[in-house]
């Protein structure tokens, strides 16, 4: 970390100083870390700290030649800064997220240091959910699809989710089912239209879900991807990332009804 970095963050937190504890997990393609750092002298006892590297297209460490793709990784992480400097405190502890101490920008880099969500009642993290874990994360973006309700996403992706028409246009071209594709446009257009647009997450699975011990109550990470958008795109991804195919058949009413419950409430 660099000592523009460092020293935001203990000028945010009050530290005196600060140290490594882990590496929570690698950003994807090459654009930095996650890491986890204990804080010195300090009532907040650690942070997490996402350090992001943008870079360049052609110095890109898989070499693309997909400059869409990058273009759209780059911004993503811009978004991110904006939601947490412009939104997030909409959030209350319906539709909880973690706190972020400060946000930094030098050059190339960035940082965002945030609340270490372990330390707060969230250590769980789960690769499969059983109904009351679901029911969880439903009633978690039902609050957070409410409190956003008729919003303009401004500063944000005018269309949220990493899914959507007009950013897959490799993944249109191959599509092999001939009724799918030609519903397409139909089907993009629908959801763009609709009457109750609000914020979606815009990556909603069951990984950047945080979990209570007894699984009551989560929190939400990773908002590179927030933005407009139906609520049904964000809850279709988090269905379809706890349950296989059959299960969302099988299950799809039970879930609708919870979830329409929880945002009427």
């Amino acid at each position: 970390m660099n000592q523009l970095f460092k020293d935001s963050i203990l000028n945010a937190t009050g530290a005196k100083d600060l140290y490594e504890l882990e590496v929570v997990q690698n950003l994807w393609s090459g654009y930095g870390k996650i890491i986890r750092y204990g804080l010195i002298d300090c009532e907040i006892k650690s942070v997490v700290v996402k350090l992001i590297h943008l870079p360049e297209h052609d110095k890109h460490p898989h070499q693309w030649n997909n400059h869409f793709a990058h273009e759209r990784k780059i911004k993503s992480y811009l978004v991110e800064t904006v939601w947490y400097d412009r939104w997030a405190n909409r959030c209350d502890e319906s539709c909880r997220i973690p706190k972020c101490y400060v946000i930094e920008t030098r050059d190339d880099e960035m940082m965002l240091a945030l609340e270490d969500l372990n330390l707060s009642g969230y250590p769980r993290r789960i690769s499969k959910a059983g109904i009351h874990e679901i029911h969880a994360c439903l009633n978690w973006l039902a609050n957070f699809h409410a409190t956003f309700m008729g919003e303009k996403s401004q500063y944000l992706w005018q269309i949220g989710t990493y899914w959507h028409l007009d950013t897959r246009p490799d993944e249109f071209k191959v599509i092999d089912d001939v009724s799918l594709k030609n519903a397409a446009r139909s089907i993009d257009q629908k959801l763009n239209s609709s009457p109750f647009l609000t914020f979606v997450h815009g990556d909603a699975k069951l990984a950047n879900f945080c979990f209570m011990p007894d699984g009551n109550r989560v929190a939400a990470v990773d908002f590179q991807y927030v933005g407009g958008g139906c609520g049904m795109k964000d809850i279709a991804y988090f269905i379809g990332s706890c349950l296989y195919e059959d299960e969302c058949e099988k299950m799809e009413q039970e879930l609708l009804d919870f979830y329409f419950a929880a945002l009427k409430e």
